[in-house]
């Protein structure tokens, strides 16, 4: 083991020379020498892709900052899961391959620089429907497949697959501790495949309009805590995925034992959420202890025909929201990705049981406070052919914002279901939901059952 400054290797942090060498030649020795610590110190270090290796620990001091270089082209191509699929994207910015005990801990800040990144997809959505930048095509070559791949909205058809800021893909022993994480240029903190994970006191921070930024995405992961984070962000905020469709059915590899404590959510369209991946099971979640306040969903589980997986053993219990849209959200019938509301995916009568049939199962939600709900109380729709089963909400306290303008169409985002106007707690295809000692203030009727 060896101990080792960034300064060793020719790293500067005057923010304008390119370190990406640096940190490469001081990665490279620990691994030469069996694993050890590079500490950065106060200063900001400009940088492309850092990969890290086993036995390693990188450490941030306060005033340190490293600010990556937002330049498609230097972030080639590796095999990854982007939206739920297994294919080719872009490197992520810090990553981690098949790699054991890794550390990232300190006071100091990883900058991802997303803006220009974010003005990018924003200037394609919806005027570029094909591959044209050199990078775009030859994800296109990589992914042959991926016009039939499905999305959740982030850019698949265009190939503009932008990396993830910190990912570990088929790791085991990792933990982050500490650091401010901020303004990513696709989903945050992105552990995929991996087994034995702490994330510990971090603070992560995208703009509330900054797209697919989502905070905490543990995809496929087993043995996770989630502790004391703060999380502010401009999509889901801590979010459970197992992969998506016929490929995440195929992978068939598990998320499990994922404890969330004493974290703060904040903007975000939800706080503590699961899906709309959801092809592999999904089992023994729990949350307690949240604040939640000022996202738009504090409580969200997502999924829809087509998506498959197997959600049970949820727990979300001492969860604090104010000011959100809807304070609980269970929706079988999530749009995003989809964009034709005609589709049998979204339809009202019965489809045939398939793979890919979605099922939720065992949630039990409780002493969870909300007040000023805008849209609604809450909102729980399962499908004909797979209800919501096993659900129990108790010693809950649920207000709405009567004069707020917020539609009850907007409790959470999807197609197909008949409107409502009034800020009831609406319950459709769930027949055996239990409701105890749950106080709705605000809308003449507290429920709507269909």
């Amino acid at each position: 083991m060896k101990d080792v400054h960034i300064e060793d290797f020719g790293g500067k942090n005057d923010g304008a020379f390119d370190n990406t060498d640096a940190f490469s030649k001081a990665f490279a020795d620990l691994q030469a020498h069996g694993g050890g610590t590079l500490t950065v110190g106060k200063g900001v270090w400009r940088t492309g892709a850092i990969t890290l290796f086993s036995d390693t620990t990188l450490v941030l001091e306060e005033g340190a900052e490293l600010s990556f270089i937002p330049e498609p082209e230097r972030y080639p191509p590796v095999y990854t899961r982007w939206e739920g699929v297994e294919c080719y994207a872009m490197h992520p910015l810090i990553y981690a391959d098949r790699q054991k005990n890794v550390t990232i801990t300190g006071k100091g800040t990883v900058n991802g620089n997303g803006k220009p990144w974010w003005d990018l997809r924003n200037a394609k959505r919806n005027k570029q429907f094909e591959p044209k930048e050199p990078y775009e095509c030859a994800l296109a070559k990589l992914n042959p497949d991926y016009k039939t791949q499905p999305g959740g909205g982030g850019g698949r058809e265009v190939q503009f697959l932008r990396p993830s800021f910190i990912e570990f893909i088929n790791c085991e022993n990792v933990t982050l501790e500490g650091i401010t994480v901020k303004d990513s240029p696709f989903w945050t903190i992105h552990p995929l495949y991996t087994k034995g994970l702490t994330l510990k006191g971090l603070h992560v921070e995208n703009p509330k309009d900054a797209p697919n930024t989502d905070g905490i995405d543990i995809d496929s992961c087993e043995d996770v805590k989630i502790l004391g984070c703060n999380v502010k962000v401009g999509d889901d905020g801590i979010c459970i995925k197992s992969g998506s469709g016929a490929d995440g059915i195929r992978v068939n590899k598990p998320t499990r034992n994922v404890e969330i404590r004493d974290c703060k959510v904040q903007w975000s369209h939800g706080g503590i959420v699961i899906g709309s991946e959801t092809a592999a099971p999904i089992s023994h979640i729990v949350a307690e202890h949240c604040d939640l306040s000022g996202t738009d969903r504090g409580i969200r589980i997502k999924s829809r025909r087509g998506r498959g997986g197997d959600i049970s053993d949820i727990r979300l219990t001492n969860l604090d929201m104010s000011d959100t849209l809807c304070p609980i959200a269970i929706n079988m019938y999530y749009k995003c990705g989809e964009n034709d509301p005609a589709s049998p995916l979204f339809s009202l009568e019965k489809q045939p049981v398939t793979a890919e049939t979605p099922k939720i199962h065992d949630v039990h939600i409780s002493g969870i406070k909300a007040t000023g709900c805008k849209a609604s109380a809450g909102f729980i729709v399962g499908l004909p052919e797979s209800p919501i089963t096993g659900l129990t909400i108790a010693d809950c306290e649920i207000s709405t914002d009567e004069a707020s303008t917020a539609s009850p169409m907007d409790s959470d985002m999807f197609f197909g279901l008949p409107e409502v106007r009034v800020k009831s707690f609406r319950v459709r295809n769930t027949p055996d939901a239990k409701f105890e000692n749950v106080r709705i203030s605000g809308p003449k009727e507290a429920f709507i059952y269909e």
